[in-house]
Order: structure tokens, then C-alpha cells, then sequence
């Protein structure tokens, strides 16, 4: 991705809110986001800012903005109004993303990688939307009480880099903090493609948040995605059982 812009951040972006601030009444893509982990590190938005496409800015909370691990199961992707697909648009995923702020105030997320562990999807989101995306050999398993996600990445490089995760969700969080909403109630992505930096929004219900134990995390994807500060303990960990998801048409931004 290009380095970021000098555009200072505009002096009013968009309100975090827990629920969507627009519909999605013609979807480009549907799909649902299942048995979702949430990994958060706090870093200094200097060390990032670098690592986001043009025209935006690391976007923060009380001076700080944020690293996501996020395990998850993509659960039938479809296109436009067609029924997802079944295997093919079905499978373990896991993401590193930063948070962002464009011209406009809209905030949202930039993906630094995507792991998959189906390479079709892979291909797909490579070439139409310009996507860090990755061919992984992946699993997510529950045993007992706990989730396991695990991930290790084939191609196309750097080979290897990889992840293991294990949560034990928690109750149910009637009220999330401010954090909580800053880190998850996220209603767009910024991406580079073709030169010029676009923003894809979507939807969702409010999500169903839960406290979460981090039982295990050995991962590297961090790293592979750019991030070469050592992150430590992260600062937030959640579980969602998850929401379906429509994504609008993407827009310049």
C-alpha cells in the first residue's frame, strides 16, 4: 500500500456508533462473520501511519489507535442478491487490520493481510478488489469450553507466517465500553486499488459482544503484515458469535 497522506485528519470524523449509520439496500456481497475473536494491541499511531493507504490517517481513541487479530468463520459469501456459496464462500479466515480516518471522516479498517483457506475466494479478492489476501491452511475448532484458530500461511509470501489462538468466550457484555465500540463498530474498509484509495462501507445488526480469556496466542502474521514494534499483551479480547454482513459498492475516497 502507498504511505499514507500528510492530510492532517479532518477535525470531525463520523461518531463511533454501535449501529450502522446507513442500509445497504443493493449489496454488492453478502456473507456472515461467524465465532469471531477479537485481539487488540494499543500503538502508537506514528508507528502505522505509514502502513495505510493515501488520504487517510491512523484513527484513535485518547491518543491511541490499534492492531486487530481477528480469527473468524466466513460463512457463505454471495454475490449481489445470489444465495451464498455454500463450500467455496465457507471458511476459516483471519485478519490483521489497522484503523483509519479518511478526508471525509469516515472511518474504518485497513487490512494489512488476509489469510483464507480457500484458494479461489484467495484469487478472487486479489485480483477484482486489490485485497491482501492469502492461501493458508487453517482450522477453527472447539474443545470444550475454548476455541482454537489456527493458521499457517502457503502463498503467496512471505511462506509460513502463522497463527494459533485460543479463547474461552465469556458473558455476554450488556453495555461495551468506548473502546469496545471503537474497536468493533466499524462500518467501512479503506483499500488501494488502482491507484487511488477507496472506501467499501457496510452493515450489520449491533454486535453481540462477549468478555473473552486469551488462553493461547502464538502468531507472527503481525509481524508479516508490517508491524515491527513488539505488541506485547493485548489489551482487549472479545468473542462474538457473530452477524451477517451486506457490503455496498465501493467509492473513492
Amino acid at each position: 500500500m502507498p504511505a499514507a497522506s500528510c492530510t492532517p485528519a479532518p477535525a470531525d470524523p463520523e461518531p463511533v456508533s454501535a449501529e450502522p449509520p446507513g442500509s445497504t439496500h443493493r449489496p454488492l456481497l453478502t456473507q456472515s462473520w461467524l465465532d469471531l475473536a477479537f485481539l487488540h494491541w494499543a500503538v502508537d499511531p506514528a508507528d502505522v501511519a505509514p502502513l495505510l493507504p493515501a488520504g487517510t490517517v491512523p484513527d484513535t481513541l485518547d491518543g491511541a489507535t490499534y492492531v486487530g487479530l481477528v480469527p473468524f468463520r466466513m460463512h457463505r459469501v454471495g454475490w449481489l442478491r445470489l444465495p451464498g456459496v455454500p463450500y467455496l464462500g465457507s471458511f476459516p479466515e483471519t485478519n490483521v487490520r489497522l484503523y483509519s480516518v479518511d478526508g471525509d471522516g469516515r472511518r474504518g479498517v485497513v487490512f494489512r493481510s488476509l489469510d483464507a483457506s480457500r484458494l479461489i475466494p484467495v484469487a478472487v479478492a486479489r485480483s477484482a478488489f486489490h485485497l491482501p489476501y492469502y492461501w493458508s491452511r487453517m482450522a477453527v475448532r472447539r474443545r470444550g469450553d475454548t476455541i482454537t484458530y489456527t493458521s499457517a500461511r502457503r502463498g503467496p509470501g512471505p511462506r509460513g507466517a502463522f497463527s494459533r489462538v485460543t479463547v474461552r468466550p465469556g458473558e455476554r457484555i450488556q453495555e461495551p465500553s468506548a473502546l469496545e465500540h471503537f474497536l468493533t463498530a466499524r462500518w467501512g474498509m479503506h483499500n488501494s486499488a488502482f491507484g487511488r484509495t477507496r472506501y467499501l462501507a457496510n452493515t450489520h445488526p449491533r454486535w453481540p459482544l462477549h468478555r473473552a480469556e486469551l488462553v493461547e496466542c502464538d502468531e507472527d502474521l503481525t509481524r508479516a503484515a508490517g508491524l515491527v514494534t513488539p505488541l506485547g499483551d493485548p489489551v482487549s479480547v472479545l468473542y462474538s458469535p457473530g452477524v451477517a454482513v451486506r457490503f455496498a459498492r465501493p467509492v473513492v475516497a
